[in-house]
């Protein structure tokens, strides 16, 4: 039986982790690239561990295998009719659009690494779920087995 130890929610629009960026850094001889994480990737990820830090303040990162299950509420369109809107708001409609569900998943994967678990290896199943919102969201819930 699986037993809830986080469930977190991280307010507005739920992002995906970006792909590293490269730049070419020197001149002549001495000329590298240097491959940085991009900065709305970073904040994310810190919003995150900051949120989760204030919430569980002495938590200490198990090292069994884990199960997640995230909820990202995206927001509905200013643009959308108001029957598109209650087609969305009844989850009628689901958001096809980004951020895409597996990197929202690595962000927080990569986020909660040594805050909630040792290592995002010990997570073994993973649930993601994308819905329109007028209030746009993350929920995270972390269950232990």
């Amino acid at each position: 039986m699986r037993r809830e130890i986080v469930h977190l929610t991280i307010p507005g629009e739920p992002q995906g982790k970006q792909r590293p960026k490269a730049t070419m850094v020197g001149k002549g001889a001495k000329r590298f690239v240097r491959v940085y994480t991009p900065e709305k990737t970073v904040n994310y990820e810190v919003l995150i561990k900051e949120l989760f830090a204030i919430k569980y303040p002495d938590f200490e990162p198990v090292e069994t295998a884990l199960e997640i299950e995230l909820t990202a509420r995206i927001m509905i369109p200013s643009s959308a009719s108001k029957k598109r809107k209650k087609l969305m708001e009844d989850r009628e409609i689901r958001p096809t659009k980004r951020p895409d569900i597996d990197n929202i998943l690595k962000a927080v994967l990569d986020a909660l690494e040594g805050l909630a678990y040792k290592n995002d290896a010990q997570i073994v199943a993973a649930k993601v779920n994308k819905f329109y919102s007028v209030r746009p969201h993350l929920d995270i819930k972390i269950y232990k087995f």
